[in-house]
């Protein structure tokens, strides 16, 4: 009986001082340096394809700055906003999911339908001479 008094006298009340179900991990200064140089690097390179004018084919360094910037987002995720499977009991992730889904469809639905509208509603003959004496 001493004893469930002494813990109420402390304010203990039988709880602990750690979180439960609180996986997500709190950087490291390391870890921290680890993202802020691949940051750097991933920078540093799609500006020097672009301004070095490194590849003469604009697609395919279109398409290594697009990529390069997708990696730089997964670095920014995992290093500084630590999103992992873990943090937050996976609702982090499954948010981040829906995110990316939600948005492929709205990018792809917009892409699908300015594709058409320029492919069925614009006149094969237009030139600019022709768009100046539409009414």
């Amino acid at each position: 009986m001493a004893s469930h008094a002494d813990s109420h006298a402390h304010g203990d009340h039988g709880h602990h001082d750690h979180h439960h179900g609180d996986h997500a991990s709190h950087g490291t200064f390391g870890s921290y340096m680890t993202g802020f140089v691949l940051s750097v690097i991933l920078t540093a390179i799609p500006f020097w394809l672009v301004m070095g004018n490194v590849l003469d084919d604009k697609t395919v360094t279109a398409v290594l700055v697009m990529g390069l910037g997708l990696v730089q987002i997964i670095v920014h995720m995992i290093f500084f906003l630590h999103m992992d499977t873990k943090s937050e009991g996976g609702w982090n992730m499954m948010a981040l999911l829906f995110t990316v889904v939600l948005v492929l469809i709205t990018l792809s639905g917009s892409l699908w339908v300015m594709h058409n509208l320029n492919t069925y509603m614009m006149p094969l003959t237009m030139t600019p001479e022709a768009a100046k004496q539409l009414p």
